[in-house]
């Protein structure tokens, strides 16, 4: 099965050597990577978002096998649904589902359900991929696409993955895929997406769905972020770092309606 991309040509370049080209751009190199267990990365058009997620993307030491989680925008499919076999297509060429890793998590992970249909014209994780792909060509991935739940599934859908990572045997990046506050203004944008990730610098996952609750953060990927927390605690992590932070108004002047982009790295 071949999952063709979705978004090519719309959120980032659809042509190879014109996406190679913004990606070198937008990921820094770094000489020193960091091993780490988990990040939390934007998914917005490479224009507004590609330069916050290219700063973790080009800090970290990338595995041989990643796991995209992402929110479901349309509300197709299942709702934790699990890309069951295959390959993505992207302009930089195939990245393979890594079918041993996706078995594991169908084993231990709650609620999860084989299903392609979420990921057919899903952003949040596809945008993901050529950065993986740019930083290293012989990744294989997993893909999560995840509706709303609450705080009991998010704490057993993160200590499935965990299980299922400890019985992988190798390093799997656990990526979550998210945006902050959408269409504020950048002040106020930037208060609530403090609040935010204060809970994910915390590893306070629990924290993070009640305050985004209380104060109408509209974090797009929390659950997906707060299943990572969850993960990544599992498996030992005890730090986090806000690796780059910034809006959309950089881009387009307008500070009134803003998204909060932010990169986070867990370790």
């Amino acid at each position: 099965m071949q999952r063709q991309a979705a978004v090519a040509g719309q959120f980032y370049p659809g042509m190879r050597e014109q996406l190679r080209t913004v990606l070198d751009g937008l990921v820094p190199r770094v000489a020193e990577k960091r091993r780490v267990l988990g990040i939390i990365a934007p998914h917005a058009g490479y224009i507004y978002s590609g330069a916050i997620a290219g700063t973790v993307y080009g800090q970290i030491a990338m595995p041989s096998s990643v796991l995209i989680m992402g929110p479901n925008h349309h509300g197709a499919g299942a709702a934790a649904a699990l890309y069951p076999e295959g390959e993505w297509l992207t302009p930089l060429g195939a990245i393979a589902i890594d079918s041993r890793l996706t078995a594991l998590l169908q084993r231990h992970v709650p609620f999860v359900e084989p299903d392609s249909s979420a990921h057919r014209f899903e952003h949040s994780l596809e945008v993901q991929v050529p950065f993986i792909q740019h930083v290293r060509s012989d990744a294989a991935m997993a893909a999560l696409c995840l509706g709303h739940g609450d705080f009991s599934a998010v704490r057993e859908i993160g200590r499935g993955i965990a299980a299922a990572v400890r019985e992988y045997g190798e390093d799997v990046l656990i990526v979550a895929s998210s945006d902050m506050t959408h269409y504020e203004t950048a002040d106020s944008a930037r208060r609530k997406d403090e609040l935010a990730l204060a809970r994910v610098l915390a590893f306070d996952p629990e924290g993070l769905l009640k305050v985004c609750h209380s104060e109408h953060i509209t974090m797009c990927g929390v659950i997906p972020a707060a299943v990572m927390l969850v993960a990544c605690r599992e498996l030992g992590a005890t730090r986090a770092e806000v690796a780059a932070y910034g809006n959309s108004g950089a881009i387009t002047g307008d500070t009134n309606q803003v998204v909060g982009y932010a990169a986070v790295s867990v370790w």
